[in-house]
């Protein structure tokens, strides 16, 4: 049984479905098994329940949405990227997929394959087993000692983390993304994202190299405790220095979580692709903080946003690090950009691998059709 797929703008999937009235249909969103024409389990859930979003039912979906990011990770888009052309444009399946592969390419077998054994419980190929194998098995790149301040201060420096050519690439795409020139001062204002320094690239084949970059890999197999990892098609960062007229955008101290779901582990990270001093805009952590941070949230008072608090009052400590210098953190830490007092733009690539079982609803029935009540017009 195929369950009906929501409609996009101006007609309803099954008029026959809607009430008397023709106003309201309740739909099932399709399980994550569901498969489209590019063979990706839980694509058409995805986008079944951003149209369902866009009509303002969002439908029930409790913890499902590590595993979205976790599929458009795996197809090389980015999260606010997909979900900015979803509601905005409001496409049919077929024309979403037809994006998907003008955007960020065909997907590769790989990443597909690798979907359906974790999302469908499809057996895994033999060339997979192989390449995580190898990532398994290679040498360690945290010693004793990394590890050791990983524990103990919840972030750690991978240096030299990608190739001098590969972190060169990097750089060089950024800065013809945002059309800076690194001896031109005046240029490095002239970009203007609506997102502050973050800048939304995201589909770039130098970006796509240090993501595959099997250095990095073991660095977060070592922290996650298994190679079976999936890289995140994330943003990168361009941070001039503050000047009159340019105070600092932030983000400053935040965490990406909900606080509304259970607590649990994960890691983020930030590629610096220039030589980045404490006071050159250098990421800023709470050192320790994943240590205390269950206490800290059992002591608010009902009700109260953690996001609100004066996380300053809790000893942040810039990170600086030099070019290729990979910081990865566990995401109980507060963090943020801190401004920019240097001489130079801060240029970063924000990397993170995650394990897919970290991602997939714990629940019996996740993925499950889910009924939600959408709008339907018949005129």
């Amino acid at each position: 049984m195929h369950p009906k797929s929501f409609p996009g703008p101006g007609a309803c999937a099954d008029p026959a479905g809607t009430d008397q009235d023709g106003s309201v249909a309740a739909q099932q969103l399709p399980p994550s098994s569901a498969l489209g024409g590019l063979g990706v389990p839980h694509l058409r859930r995805l986008w079944s329940s951003a149209m369902a979003a866009r009509y303002g039912h969002a439908g029930q979906r409790a913890g499902e949405s590590l595993l979205d990011r976790l599929v458009l990770d795996a197809l090389g888009l980015g999260l606010h990227q997909t979900w900015d052309y979803l509601l905005h444009e409001a496409p049919a399946f077929e024309a979403f997929e037809a994006w998907i592969v003008a955007t960020a390419g065909r997907p590769d077998e790989r990443s597909v394959q690798r979907l359906r054994t974790l999302i469908a419980d499809a057996p895994r190929m033999r060339a997979v087993d192989g390449w995580l194998e190898a990532i398994e098995t290679a040498p360690p790149v945290l010693d004793a000692a990394d590890l050791e301040q990983w524990a103990e201060h919840g972030y750690v420096v991978l240096a030299d983390a990608i190739t001098p050519e590969e972190r060169e690439a990097a750089a060089e795409a950024i800065l013809r993304h945002v059309g800076a020139m690194p001896d031109e001062p005046e240029s490095w204002y002239r970009y203007g994202g609506r997102h502050g320094i973050m800048v939304e690239l995201i589909q770039h084949a130098a970006l796509d190299a240090v993501r595959r970059s099997p250095r990095v890999h073991k660095a977060f197999a070592q922290l996650w405790g298994t190679a079976d990892l999936w890289a995140s098609a994330d943003r990168c960062g361009f941070h001039p220095p503050q000047r009159p007229g340019y105070p600092f955008p932030g983000p400053d101290l935040h965490w990406d979580m909900d606080f509304g779901e259970p607590l649990r582990f994960g890691t983020q990270g930030i590629l610096y692709l220039t030589d980045t001093p404490a006071n050159q805009g250098a990421l800023t952590v709470v050192p320790g903080f994943h240590r205390r941070l269950p206490d800290w949230l059992a002591a608010l008072a009902p009700g109260v946003d953690p996001q609100q608090q004066d996380l300053h009052a809790l000893g942040p400590r810039p990170i600086a690090g030099k070019a290729g210098d990979l910081v990865i953190w566990h995401q109980w830490l507060p963090h943020g950009a801190s401004p920019n007092a240097g001489m130079h733009p801060r240029i970063v690539q924000y990397v993170n691998l995650m394990a897919g079982a970290a991602a997939v609803p714990r629940s019996a029935d996740a993925g499950a059709g889910s009924v939600v009540s959408i709008e339907c017009s018949t005129t």
